[in-house]
């Protein structure tokens, strides 16, 4: 099983405009909800832990991860409000994002609601603005620090800067995470943020020496690179595809990365000391195609494993 943690929420997107005002369009959303429903649909069984309100969307959030085959029978339901995000498309496909919300669900979830999580979960993923909120960050570390040793801990910071501002906080987080974590997949842009002196693959060198066993950067319309703990290294080009946006794109790489390494049985214990060159590449290749195909799709609307040819 992969625990999926962190938020679900909406993401909303302006439409048109109308003599009165705006027409939005509200759609499911949240980096590990995506993540969540992108695994199911690639043949992997998530549970999601993260907080789902009991309002108008948390039904709707919850209902959507269970039609998707996502198990939130560990998910908080609490009577705080969903949060909204606010999602602007420019020229190029690249979303940023406003977020409206304070207090919300998915940053209620506390340390104790922590033991709805299973000690014999084969994968723990966190990351995303809930690793930097409290108090659900307090929860996700305990989490991290009682699943070392049992779990794979697997993290993708993806920054977002108009949620938490102070880069100082993120940074502390990933420094924090590099010695407990075995699967580190960043995106060039996060790492801009974070390390704007290093390059993608001093900064690769920097979180293996810390401790990662398998680190990913990902870099867009350049692809992606990785290197393990033991040596192994890997490039993969982007998969050419014509792009409405790239909103869920790093999700569904991350997705596509697991699934892979799930099905191959790379995520057992000790597994990720047995990727040789030819496997890692393998793996990126079906995350990379993965998240072409999101792409090419209007918002988070992650693929099927029957839509996965590379």
């Amino acid at each position: 099983m992969i625990v999926v943690c962190g938020e679900a929420l909406f993401d909303v997107f302006p439409e048109q405009q109308t003599r009165t005002g705006l027409q939005l369009s509200a759609r499911i959303g949240g980096s590990p909800f995506n993540l969540a429903v992108g695994l199911a649909r690639l043949g992997v069984p998530p549970l999601f832990f993260g907080g789902l309100s009991n309002d108008l969307f948390g039904q709707r959030l919850a209902a959507a991860l269970s039609e998707e085959q996502v198990n939130i029978s560990a998910a908080p339901r609490l009577d705080a409000q969903s949060a909204l995000v606010m999602v602007s498309v420019d020229a190029r496909g690249v979303p940023s994002y406003g977020f409206y919300g304070a207090g919300t669900a998915e940053r209620s979830v506390v340390e104790a609601d922590s033991a709805r999580v299973p000690e014999s979960a084969a994968v723990i993923h966190v990351g995303s603005y809930c690793m930097v909120c409290e108090p659900v960050a307090s929860a996700l570390r305990a989490l991290v620090e009682r699943q070392q040793g049992r779990s794979v801990i697997a993290y993708d910071p993806n920054i977002r800067l108009t949620i938490e501002p102070s880069i100082a906080r993120w940074r502390e987080t990933l420094e924090w995470m590099l010695p407990r974590t075995g699967i580190l997949k960043v995106s060039d842009e996060d790492l801009g943020h974070l390390y704007p002196e290093l390059s993608a693959e001093d900064f690769i060198t920097t979180a293996l020496r810390a401790g990662v066993q398998l680190v990913v950067v990902t870099r867009g319309s350049a692809g992606a690179l990785a290197a393990a703990a033991h040596g192994v290294q890997a490039v993969v080009p982007a998969v050419p595809v014509r792009v409405v946006d790239t909103v869920g794109a790093g999700d569904t790489f991350q997705a596509g990365l697991l699934s892979w390494l799930w099905r191959k049985g790379y995520l057992q214990k000790d597994g990720l000391r047995r990727l040789d060159a030819g496997a890692l590449k393998s793996a990126l290749q079906f995350a990379a195609c993965s998240a072409a195909i999101t792409c090419s799709r209007r918002g988070a609307d992650l693929p099927y494993l029957s839509e996965v040819i590379f």
